[in-house]
């Protein structure tokens, strides 16, 4: 079952979204009314399963679920998730909480941990923290898709040469190595700068080693 409302307009693609897990209807009522109030998108289950079963979209997202439920356990699923590849930062909620519990949740990397009843703006707070740290989490996963895109479209030799200047060789220690001209060298350097869209060789440097390029040591 999810109870969300509907009467607010359609949020726009790159919304962020807050999902609630609770069985407790009324639990999910005034958590759907709270997060709307600051114009938040909500959706709310009152199971983990329910909200497995939904088609997420993949924009900056958070879950607050409550730690107990009927027959699952929340620190559970918060293991199940990590298992699977669920990253989404979870606000826990419980009435029931103890030290033990808080702090096997935050090592697991849980955003926040609040004690029912909570004040409202506890939870708006831990939720704002929560869709910063997954925005920060997906422009650094987009960031790495267009930079890989970006060094799959050098050539054989472009990539060559790349991992010559990262090991910090000169553009006429590379024209030795490949036995080229260091004319054609400079030039081979340029596209990959280019396409890699870097300002430096610090910036390629960095590039690399996101990527895994290891550098070419000198052979002459």
């Amino acid at each position: 079952m999810i109870s969300s409302s509907h009467s607010n307009p359609p949020q726009g693609p790159k919304e962020p979204v807050v999902y609630v897990v609770d069985d407790d209807e009324s639990m999910r009522l005034a958590l759907d009314g709270l997060l709307r109030s600051i114009g938040l998108q909500v959706q709310t289950f009152d199971s983990t399963q329910a909200f497995l079963s939904f088609a997420r979209r993949n924009v900056p997202s958070c879950l607050v679920l409550d730690v107990r439920l009927r027959g699952e356990s929340g620190l559970a699923f918060q293991e199940q998730m990590e298992k699977s590849g669920v990253r989404m930062p979870i606000v826990f909620m419980t009435g029931h909480g103890d030290i033990a519990m808080t702090v096997k949740a935050m090592k697991a990397g849980a955003v926040d941990f609040l004690a029912k009843p909570f004040r409202d703006q506890d939870m708006l707070d831990a939720v704002a923290s929560a869709l910063a740290r997954d925005g920060e989490r997906l422009q650094a996963e987009q960031a790495g898709a267009a930079l890989r895109q970006a060094f799959e479209a050098l050539t054989l030799r472009e990539r060559e040469v790349l991992r010559f200047v990262v090991a910090g060789l000169m553009n006429k220690q590379i024209a030795a190595e490949l036995n080229l001209s260091e004319v054609t060298v400079k030039v081979h350097r340029g596209q990959v700068m280019k396409k890699l869209a870097a300002r430096s060789v610090a910036d390629l440097v960095r590039m690399a080693e996101a990527l895994g390029v290891e550098p070419l040591q000198r052979t002459t």
